[in-house]
């Protein structure tokens, strides 16, 4: 593993803890890396939450296809961790406590259609190539003028793109 990082309150302040933990995609091709971009302009990486009697691999496999259309051929090194800490937005008594793990993907070199749920309808998640550069220059610069309207996800995918950038660089 390349990182584990924490964002958000580094000890648990709640007896009472939401889980969440959600596996993300990290797909290269060449200088490309396909992300997700939202009606907000932020880039996040394909993935989301492990269902119950899911694998790691089933969800990202999942995950890829619903959000992207693209599906996996294989599932490679776990390139790191980030887990997010903070009071639950929706019942101020809990602890919110998401772990999402980076795990290097590849293509079949098949696609589908996305499949999205409502709310990724809602946030029209649209499947990209770019650059690592250009989606952290969108990214940051939504941290710094939009930070009161900005997605939840965007620090966290932010620091998961400086990340990823440094593992390639190496």
């Amino acid at each position: 593993m390349f990182f584990q990082e924490v964002l958000g309150n580094t000890e648990i302040i709640r007896e009472k803890i939401n889980f969440r933990l959600a596996m993300r995609a990290v797909i290269l091709n060449e200088n490309k890396i396909l992300l997700i971009k939202t009606n907000k302009g932020d880039f996040i990486f394909p993935g989301g939450g492990v269902k119950s009697g899911e694998t790691y691999n089933e969800t990202l496999k999942r995950e890829v296809i619903e959000e992207s259309g693209y599906i996996i051929d294989t599932v490679g090194e776990n390139l790191g961790t980030i887990v997010e800490r903070k009071i639950d937005e929706f019942d101020k008594e809990l602890m919110f406590d998401m772990t999402s793990m980076y795990y290097l993907c590849d293509l079949s070199g098949e696609k589908t259609s996305q499949n999205l749920d409502d709310y990724e309808r809602d946030q029209e998640f649209l499947p990209v190539w770019t650059t690592i550069d250009e989606a952290l220059s969108k990214n940051e610069k939504i941290i710094e003028h939009e930070k009161d309207i900005m997605n939840p996800w965007v620090e966290r995918e932010t620091l998961a793109l400086r990340k990823v950038k440094e593992y390639i660089s190496q």
